[in-house]
């Protein structure tokens, strides 16, 4: 059944790349504007325009631009960007693995918290615990991403200096040889402690932004579901036959509650992705939001296109991991 599961997926993951990059290309080509125009700049001549259409193909029809690009992303070629002038799969390299870096702790920062807080907060219903969650789930919900991204830049580096305000190094510092991409894993690869003490430090604040908005939505469905979970027949049979509290909550309580909070964990490593993009741009972090920002501005559809489905891809990715986890959590689903 689950070799069954992740192949069904796997095909309907094609399908739903392929509906994507057709959305993506006919709204990126409707947009008015001329790209050769600004790849050539404001004083090139006609003649120096047109020398760029025709290499890269954009006086062809649509429907010819479109076969193409399928044509070539069939054999791994995502095109060549406009703004770089570099394949697109060498700019992926380049900036994927710093929003997976970003993305990643504040995933693990919103799991940590999150889950225990949700717990304590169910437990403690009504006490401070309980508060402090409902406080955070609300504000993380209510207060956009960027103004929390300014707000803290203002706090701990204006007024406090006690973290930097962006990049993913201090400037002038080299960064470790790249193995992974990821600027914590190779200083440690590179056996440079010093390093990664600078690298995580500018982690800090655009994982903890990125992370706050996802806090809210796990300590939330967390809270939900063990409020749910805990008026049920089978916990208060347990509680009745003098099962200690923290394996009654522990033990037959958080497994169950757990479910639909699986299913927003899922979903918010895809949208700690997309939602990387503002938080990029404030914190100047050079990863695939703020070059997919800026592939739009500059019309640069070979960008865009690469961007929108690496994204989609994670999402249907993630969303398959959750079902896969969903049998495991509980046997009695089949699909």
């Amino acid at each position: 059944m689950l070799v069954r599961l992740i192949v069904r997926r796997l095909i309907f993951l094609i399908f739903v790349l392929f509906g994507l990059s057709l959305m993506t290309f006919g709204l990126s080509h409707v947009i008015p504007g001329d790209p050769a125009r600004l790849m050539a700049g404001p004083r090139a001549g006609k003649s120096a325009v047109e020398k760029i259409r025709e290499q890269y193909g954009l006086n062809d029809p649509l429907p010819q631009q479109y076969m193409t690009y399928l044509g070539n992303l069939a054999q791994g070629d995502l095109g060549t960007s406009f703004t770089t002038r570099r394949p697109v799969v060498d700019d992926l390299k380049r900036y994927l693995p710093a929003t997976i870096e970003l993305g990643a702790i504040a995933f693990v920062m919103s799991t940590l918290i999150g889950i225990p807080l949700g717990i304590l907060s169910s437990v403690r219903r009504d006490k401070l615990p309980d508060h402090v969650a409902r406080f955070i789930s609300i504000s993380g919900l209510a207060l956009p991403v960027f103004w929390l991204a300014i707000m803290a830049q203002f706090v701990f580096f204006g007024r406090l200096g006690w973290l930097p305000d962006g990049a993913r190094i201090p400037i002038g510092i080299e960064p470790p040889a790249t193995v992974t991409g990821l600027y914590t894993i190779d200083s440690l690869i590179a056996g440079d402690l010093e390093l990664f003490r600078l690298s995580l430090v500018h982690l800090i604040m655009p994982a903890t932004v990125l992370a706050y908005g996802s806090l809210a939505i796990v300590t939330r469905m967390v809270r939900g579901g063990m409020l749910e979970v805990l008026n049920q027949d089978y916990i208060r049979t347990a509680r009745a036959k003098g099962i200690a509290p923290q394996r009654v909550i522990l033990g037959h309580a958080v497994k169950n509650a757990m479910l639909p909070a699986v299913t927003s964990l899922g979903l918010q490593i895809g949208l700690l992705l997309s939602g990387a993009f503002l938080v990029e741009i404030v914190f100047s972090w050079p990863g695939i939001g703020r070059y997919a920002v800026e592939a739009i501005q500059r019309l640069d559809y070979n960008a865009t296109m690469a961007t929108t489905l690496i994204i989609a891809l994670i999402f249907v990715l993630m969303n398959l991991v959750v079902d896969i986890a969903y049998l495991f959590l509980d046997p009695r689903i089949a699909y």
